[in-house]
């Protein structure tokens, strides 16, 4: 522990805290070994072979591993059709071209979980007047707030349906840059059978980042009409280079994949000139490093616990993302962690994060992140708005072992700063 500056302290606590961890890290096993069963079932139902691996050129005409990975993505996410492309710049990219392919200008979108991820706002038109937004395509956008306990207002999501006034229902499964815990697939099956009671045709889009594979089902089994993701997050597995997913019912794909490239062009052409092994093999291997990423969310909610801090959620409580949230309450105390999770990083460990503009968000955000894959948040990082209450927002780890040498490590640093949160 010496080679990385980790106090006693840290260390004796560390030790407790692995031991309370213990019943958490069982059922993350149980959950990783049903979902590997799964997607190891579905590969050899699709009889995956090295000729799916193959890379392609020009427009990039039969790409058979290209249509056979979206295959299994739709059979493992619980939905009729998938469009898996690296043509996708990130989660925010797959989730917006989810929404254009199931809104039409006129409509109104109702979003049931209260203010989306904040790079979700520019697509929405929710805060700035930019081009090529929802607003902009004339578009409309209201809210339903969570209720205190974090749980759906059903109640409210049932009258809106009533009303008239929504073509689509938006679902944000994971906290964003939030204290409110993650929504549960079975949640989110109550708002969709709620809303199919009252109306059939309203759409509903779920952002399923940070989700994937925390629990046995995904919001395609419970009723989403489509969802969509990020390849560098959960159901990449640490391997994918880039990319991101939608997934759902044959319609609103197609219109996704029109999106996507243009009309009439859809989900047929686009090539893959250095191959699909690195999607193949990150989602194949995926259910297992989400469990590696949980147990070190949960690891560092016990020790930051440990240490007298306020954490979302409790080292104990039932998750459905992998994403811990810590109550640091000072930006000193965010910049702190923040370095220290660079510093117990395999890649850029001696570069030093600052807060910085981003583009998409509104405030300044510290972002550490010393991975393999740029700004791949399924490997360990912590980042955060510097804004008010200053909290911190752990995620991913590639290994158990190295994310728990991560969390000493940016733990230490507070303990050695002697700075008290408000």
């Amino acid at each position: 522990m010496r080679d990385f500056q980790i106090s006693e302290k840290v260390q004796k606590l560390a030790e407790i805290a692995t031991a309370d961890v213990k019943r958490q890290f069982d059922l993350i096993d149980k959950v990783a070994q049903i979902n590997t069963e799964k997607v190891l079932a579905a590969f050899q139902r699709y009889r995956v072979s090295d000729t799916c691996f193959a890379g392609t050129t020009g427009y990039g005409y039969n790409d058979k591993g290209r249509d056979m990975l979206d295959l299994i993505f739709a059979d493992i996410m619980g939905t009729p059709a998938a469009l898996v492309r690296t043509g996708f710049v990130s989660g925010t990219h797959a989730i917006a071209t989810a929404l254009f392919a199931a809104l039409r200008p006129g409509q109104t979108l109702l979003s049931v979980a209260g203010l989306p991820y904040d790079t979700l706002h520019g697509v929405i038109g929710i805060t700035n007047e930019i081009r090529g937004s929802l607003k902009d395509y004339g578009i409309s956008y209201s809210q339903i707030e969570l209720c205190n306990d974090g749980a759906p207002d059903i109640e409210a999501i049932k009258n809106a349906a009533k009303s008239g006034k929504f073509s689509a229902v938006f679902v944000q499964r994971s906290r964003g840059y939030s204290t409110r815990r993650a929504l549960m697939v079975d949640e989110i099956g109550e708002i969709c059978e709620t809303i199919r009671s009252v109306d059939k045709n309203i759409n509903i889009i779920v952002d399923n980042c940070y989700g994937e594979f925390t629990e046995t089902i995904e919001p395609g089994n419970v009723g989403a009409d489509i969802i969509a993701g990020s390849l560098i997050k959960n159901t990449g597995g640490g391997f994918a280079p880039s990319g991101g997913y939608v997934a759902g019912k044959e319609d609103l794909l197609e219109a996704a994949a029109y999106r996507l490239t243009a009309p009439g062009l859809g989900a047929l052409c686009g090539a893959s000139p250095n191959g699909h092994r690195a999607l193949y093999q990150g989602l194949f291997i995926a259910p297992h490093t989400v469990a590696q990423a949980m147990k070190t969310a949960v690891f560092c909610a016990r020790l930051m616990e440990l240490l007298g801090y306020n954490t979302h959620p409790k080292y104990g409580d039932t998750r459905s993302d992998i994403v811990q949230a810590i109550e640091l309450g000072k930006p000193e105390l965010v910049e702190l962690f923040c370095k220290g999770i660079q510093a117990g990083s395999p890649v850029d460990s001696y570069v030093m994060p600052i807060a910085s503009e981003m583009p998409g968000y509104d405030h300044q955000v510290i972002m550490a992140a010393g991975t393999f894959v740029q700004g791949a948040t399924i490997e360990l990082s912590a980042d955060g708005p510097m804004r008010e209450p200053y909290n911190v927002y752990v995620q991913g780890g590639l290994t158990y072992e190295s994310g728990k040498l991560g969390i000493m490590i940016a733990a230490s640093r507070l303990i050695s700063s002697q700075i008290s949160p408000r």
